[in-house]
């Protein structure tokens, strides 16, 4: 009797095991992922959108077509990335956005990264241990951004409702879309790490893995998010509800923003860190605020290129290509190996100077006049050297070429780590939109941040691990405290000619993004290069400083090179003293450029996106 029961009883696991084995989401019939294809520019004459996925493409084409503006198509764009692409880009996190406003010629930048919550402190870390910001904590979340940029953007640009433009991500989110590759390359997980994500962050694991942790995410997969789909109805009727009490417009939307950073939302996500022993307050929540700020820009011969100020790392890119102007590129040959170390060792002196420098600053003195003045870039120029520097090189002094004077001078950042390591885990992520509407207004836009936190239960909110992007040495500027911003690796930018806008572009890629964008502008504007064939290029990064995430780690002296590159110049490089690593072909580590260029000699629109992720870009 003994021995049938435990027959009975083995079978019934087998067969119960059998049985939730067998329950996979289903597959999207005939799905093709774009990502790794390559393809030809968009062309419209009225609009144009390139995002980091089709689906966030289209919605945002619908909008427009329906009467939209850049700005409305933009809200539509980004809380549909924010479902197709949440691993990466989740709601409600950060989003720097840049927006032209075509009537006036002028280009606005708002802060779309939140703020260290009161209660964080380096004395706080340290005194629990911690010499850097640990990772995969609820400690490392920042007071989410994403609700404040979309409710201000709307009230001061746009034209539709909250209610319209959250409904194309809504839809999608509880029909479902096909999980893409780089959705399923960055939930690659084996199956122990699968098992402890479960243990650990249960309601993650609900979210992205339905808790079947002992399946990995195909691709095509038919993939939902209906509690994030539920917490965006709950906002619109919010909206919905004011209108009908008669309140304005822009009061309607004011309450969206509300009932997220005072009202239920706020009370869910306090009540989560209550829980799980993080800091955010009511009180944080209540009082977040972002803002509108004056870009920042260089020059580039004709061209002026703009982005976000020092709370980004932004303006790498004017500075970096500030820097190059002058220096005969083209006669060295596209990814020669002299162009590939002359563009490489001026991004290294760019990036020692925002090691040095950038910072938000609301809390740091930042020399920016003294960082784009020419003359500044002319004094680093002659720097750039035969052979590679090795390490990071040191930082340069542009308080001398600034209208101001530092009311403090912080004493040189401690040395970070010089571990080798073969590959930086976090900040792979991200993702982008571009929009250029019929009357010529834009928006670039990089939305990021990850499931590498606890999620909030019951809502689909990811809060993401962005303050590990501080540091814990008070000597680095952008050390940690209370109610300030890290200085956060994604970085849209915009690009003017004559004074009209000529290009809105972006990338995800952690600090890779700045380098992907340095070399797609050279390629099109040095090169002369189509501008698709010039996303599709083979490209190249620097390691050669202290990752942006925690614990802050760098390959000294590295290079990174797309296969297609290796094999041609990675002996002449380990000549010149770098040591080269070699990377797979459209290597989406190297970025996923996408771009909308104005052509007004054809009076048309050019819309571009890299094959290395699953971007789509589209016009009319």
């Amino acid at each position: 009797m003994a021995k049938l029961l435990k027959v009975f009883l083995t079978l019934f696991f087998i067969f119960s095991l059998i049985q939730c084995l067998g329950n996979r989401r289903p597959l999207v019939p005939s799905y093709v992922d774009p990502q790794g294809s390559l393809r030809d520019a968009a062309i419209g004459k009225k609009y144009m959108v390139s995002t980091g996925n089709p689906l966030a493409t289209k919605a945002a084409i619908k909008v427009l077509e329906d009467g939209g503006n850049a700005v409305d198509a933009a809200v539509a764009a980004l809380l549909v990335l924010n479902v197709t692409n949440g691993e990466a880009a989740s709601f409600p996190s950060v989003a720097p956005t840049l927006i032209y406003d075509q009537k006036s010629g002028q280009i606005k930048s708002y802060i779309g990264a939140g703020t260290a919550p009161k209660k964080a402190s380096i004395d706080w870390f340290h005194a629990k241990g911690y010499d850097v910001m640990p990772k995969n904590s609820i400690l490392t979340q920042l007071l989410p951004a994403s609700p404040d940029v979309i409710v201000r953007l709307l009230q001061e640009h746009g034209t539709k409702s909250f209610s319209q433009l959250v409904s194309p991500a809504i839809t999608v989110a509880e029909e479902g879309f096909p999980a893409n590759r780089i959705l399923v390359k960055n939930l690659d997980l084996p199956l122990y790490k699968r098992l402890g994500f479960t243990i650990i962050m249960p309601y993650n694991s609900e979210v992205y893995l339905e808790k079947k942790w002992w399946y990995g995410i195909r691709e095509g997969e038919l993939t939902k998010r209906q509690d994030l789909a539920k917490t965006w109805k709950s906002m619109a009727l919010e909206e919905t509800q004011n209108l009908k009490k008669g309140k304005s417009r822009n009061q309607a939307l004011e309450s969206v923003r509300d009932y997220f950073y005072k009202g239920p939302i706020a009370d869910a996500i306090v009540k989560l860190h209550n829980d799980k022993g993080g800091l955010f307050t009511k009180e944080d929540l209540a009082n977040y605020v972002g803002g509108w700020e004056k870009p920042i820009s260089g020059e580039f011969g004709e061209y002026k290129i703009v982005s976000n100020q020092t709370w980004t790392q932004g303006p790498v890119v004017p500075m970096v290509l500030q820097l190059l102007d002058g220096v005969d590129l083209k006669s060295m040959g596209h990814n020669s190996p002299e162009y590939i170390h002359t563009v490489s060792q001026a991004i290294e002196l760019v990036v020692a100077d925002r090691e040095r420098y950038f910072g938000d600053p609301k809390f740091v003195d930042v020399p920016v006049d003294g960082l784009l003045s020419k003359k500044y870039a002319t004094l680093r120029r002659k720097l750039l050297q035969k052979d590679a520097f090795g390490q990071t090189p040191p930082a340069g002094n542009p308080w001398v070429f600034s209208s101001k004077k530092p009311s403090s001078l912080l004493s040189s950042p401690n040395d970070s780590k010089n571990q080798e390591i073969s590959e930086i885990k976090y900040g792979k992520d991200t993702t982008y939109l571009s929009i250029v509407d019929s009357k010529g207004n834009a928006v670039s836009l990089t939305p990021s941040d990850f499931p590498q936190s606890p999620m909030v239960p019951g809502t689909g909110l990811t809060l993401g691990i962005r303050m590990t992007q501080f540091r814990l040495d008070p000597n680095h500027p952008s050390a940690l405290a209370p109610g300030k911003r890290p200085r956060i690796t994604p970085n849209p930018g915009m690009v003017l000619k004559n004074g009209k806008l000529w290009m809105s572009f972006g990338t995800p890629g952690g600090d890779v993004q700045s380098q992907a964008m340095v070399q797609f502008f050279l390629n099109v504007i040095v090169f002369g290069m189509d501008p698709q064939k010039a996303v599709e290029a083979p490209r190249f990064r620097s390691v050669n400083w202290p990752d942006s995430f925690s614990p802050h780690t760098y390959r000294p002296g590295g290079i990174e090179l797309e296969e297609s590159l290796y094999s041609l110049v990675s002996d002449s490089l380990k000549e010149k003293g770098y040591k080269v690593y070699k990377k797979g072909h459209l290597d989406n580590d190297l970025g996923s450029v996408c771009a909308v260029l104005n052509d007004p000699k054809q009076k048309q629109l050019i819309g571009v996106a890299d094959p290395r992720e699953e971007s789509w870009a589209e016009g009319k």
